[in-house]
This record gives structure tokens, C-alpha cells and sequence, in this order.
């Protein structure tokens, strides 16, 4: 396998967009910036190494639909059928929740420093990925809008997805895809949860969830 670059600045970007998931209320532009960083994701196997494969390509193309469009697409419909534009009172406050964020990352760059890595693999990425995990567990846990909570979900899967590229010729184009379209299922699914809590509850939060029945 080829050394690949350490794209120093991309991952840097990914990371800022990690805080801005975390520190802003309106829903709409966490949204938009968890979905540039999809796109981002797509297009690093190119990124990092211009000798893509086909199956890089297919794989490619299918995030930056998926991550970049498809699926914000339907959480921004989500959002203006509740008509909510905002995460009001999180369960700690945004200040704090940057203070995590910035924790998780120095966290998981003493746990990747730790890790054997072959010599073509980035102990960046892997630092990177791994913050990003923790950064979506943080928002899953810390907001009560249901929106909120499915853009966590999509950040803990971007940052898993950012760990596999560490793995790409190992792991089966299919198996990749599946993965996708686990993900393109489950935001769905979560998006008829949203709107049947609005239509019921007149109301966004997860704190309804218990009481939906049929």
C-alpha cells in the first residue's frame, strides 16, 4: 500500500465542524455543517491519495449523496414540518459542551498515541475519528430535540466512517455500502419518529419518545 498524505488542514475543518455541532442552537446550521462535512468524508479517499481504486470511487460518490444531501435533505423537511429552529435548553449548556468537545479530543489523541499503527496509516485521522465519535455521543446525550439527537447519531457514523478509511483495502465494498444504507435507513426511520412526536405532541423532544403508542 501507498504512504498517504496526512491531510492536515481537512482534518482540522472536520474538527471545527465537530464544535460548531456543539456550540450553536440553530438546528438548520448544524444541519448544513454536518453535511459539509459529509462531503468532506467522501471525497478523502481522493484526498489522501490520488490512486484511487474503482471501488474508492463507487464508494466516493455514494457518501457525498448520501451524507452531503440525501439525508440532510429529509432532516431539513423534518425541521420545517415541526417548524423549530432552535435547540433552546440542552442539558448542559453550549459553553460547556465545547469544553467536551475540546476534552474528547485531547482524550482520544493520548488514546490513538497509544495504538500500534502500520506506518501507512494516520495517527491524525485516527485522533480525528475517534473525537468525532465522542463528539456525537456528547450531542446525542446532551440535547432534547429529536433533530438534535439524529445529527449526533450522524456525527458518531462520520466518525466511525473516518476510522475505516484507516481500513480501506481491507474491507469489502459491500460491507461499506451496507453501512451506508443502514445509516440512509435509520435517519429515515428517526425523521417518521420526529414528525409523528410534532403531530402528537406538538413538540420536538426526545422526552416524548416513551409515550408514543400504535
Amino acid at each position: 500500500m501507498a504512504q498517504l498524505r496526512d491531510p492536515f488542514l481537512i482534518l482540522i475543518v472536520i474538527l471545527a465542524i465537530n464544535f460548531v455541532a456543539l456550540g450553536v442552537s440553530r438546528i438548520r446550521a448544524v444541519i448544513n455543517a454536518v453535511a459539509f462535512q459529509g462531503v468532506l468524508l467522501g471525497l478523502f479517499p481522493l484526498i489522501v491519495n490520488f490512486e484511487i481504486s474503482r471501488r474508492g470511487v463507487v464508494l466516493m460518490l455514494v457518501t457525498i449523496v448520501l451524507k452531503g444531501f440525501v439525508i440532510p435533505e429529509s432532516l431539513r423537511r423534518a425541521m420545517r414540518a415541526a417548524e423549530i429552529q432552535h435547540e433552546h435548553e440542552p442539558v448542559i449548556s453550549y459553553g460547556h459542551s465545547l469544553l467536551g468537545g475540546a476534552g474528547g479530543i485531547v482524550l482520544a489523541m493520548i488514546f490513538s498515541s497509544t495504538l500500534p499503527l502500520a506506518p501507512q496509516h494516520s495517527r491524525l485521522l485516527l485522533s480525528a475519528s475517534l473525537a468525532t465519535v465522542l463528539t456525537g455521543f456528547l450531542l446525542l446525550m446532551t440535547r432534547h430535540k429529536l433533530i438534535m439527537q439524529v445529527l449526533g447519531y450522524l456525527l458518531l457514523e462520520n466518525g466511525i466512517f473516518m476510522f475505516g478509511l484507516l481500513l480501506l483495502e481491507a474491507i469489502p465494498l459491500l460491507v461499506e455500502l451496507g453501512v451506508l444504507l443502514d445509516l440512509l435507513t435509520g435517519v429515515l426511520v428517526m425523521v417518521i419518529v420526529i414528525n409523528k412526536v410534532n403531530v402528537e405532541f406538538k413538540s420536538m423532544s426526545s422526552k416524548h419518545l416513551s409515550q408514543l403508542k400504535g
